[in-house]
C-alpha cells in the first residue's frame, strides 16, 4: 500500500477541497538559483562535484507549488519507482491536470511514458515541460531520448547537445561521443 495516500487525503480534508478548487498555485520560482546551479556545473571538475549539483538541481525541479502537488508528484515518482506505471501514470495526470504550469509533472509523466516506450505521449509532456522551464536540463535530455526512440536522430543531436551546453556531465554524454549514437554527424560511426 501506498503511504504517501493517507497524507494526500488529509491535505484534501483539512482543505475541505478548497485547495484542489482554488487551483494550483505557482511553482516556487527558482530561476535564478537553477542558473547559479548551471554556472556550476559547467565548471565542476570532477563528476562528484557536478552529481552533488545536480541533486541540487533535482531538489529545485521536484519542489512542488503546494502540499497537495507535491503529494501528487511524490507518489507518482513512488509508483514509477515501483514499476507500477499506470497507478504513476494516473497520479501524474492529477497533477497535470490541477497544476497545468508545473514542468515537473509534465517531465516525470513523459519518463513513465518513455519506460513505457510511448515516445509520441512522452515527446508531448517534454515539450510542454521544456515551453514551461527552458533550461530544464533533464527534459531537455530526456527528448533527446526520445526522439532517439523515435528514430529522429538529427533532432535527437541537438537536444544532447544543448542539454550537455548546460550540464556536460551528464550520464547520458556518452552517447554524444565520437562513436556514440547522438554523435555529431560523421563521429557517429
Amino acid at each position: 500500500m501506498y503511504t504517501r495516500l493517507p497524507t494526500l487525503l488529509i491535505c484534501v480534508a483539512l482543505t475541505g477541497g478548497m485547495a484542489m478548487a482554488q487551483g494550483c498555485p505557482q511553482a516556487p520560482d527558482h530561476a535564478a538559483r537553477m542558473q547559479d546551479l548551471v554556472a556550476q556545473v559547467r565548471q565542476a571538475e570532477t563528476e562528484t562535484e557536478a552529481r552533488r549539483i545536480t541533486t541540487q538541481m533535482w531538489e529545485m525541479w521536484t519542489d512542488a507549488p503546494d502540499a497537495v502537488a507535491q503529494e501528487m508528484l511524490d507518489q507518482g515518482m513512488e509508483r514509477r519507482a515501483a514499476y507500477d506505471f499506470l497507478g504513476a501514470i494516473t497520479v501524474l495526470n492529477r497533477l497535470v491536470d490541477y497544476c497545468p504550469d508545473y514542468a515537473e509533472g509534465y517531465n516525470q509523466r513523459a519518463f513513465v511514458r518513455f519506460l513505457r516506450q510511448d515516445f509520441p505521449a512522452a515527446l508531448s509532456d517534454l515539450d510542454r515541460a521544456i515551453a514551461l522551464s527552458p533550461d530544464h536540463i533533464a527534459a531537455i535530455a530526456g527528448r533527446a531520448l526520445t526522439l532517439m526512440g523515435l528514430r529522429r536522430m538529427d533532432e535527437a543531436r541537438i537536444d544532447m547537445a544543448r542539454a550537455l551546453d548546460l550540464n556536460p556531465w551528464l550520464p547520458e554524454r556518452g552517447l554524444a561521443a565520437p562513436g556514440g549514437p547522438l554523435a555529431p554527424r560523421g563521429q557517429d560511426i
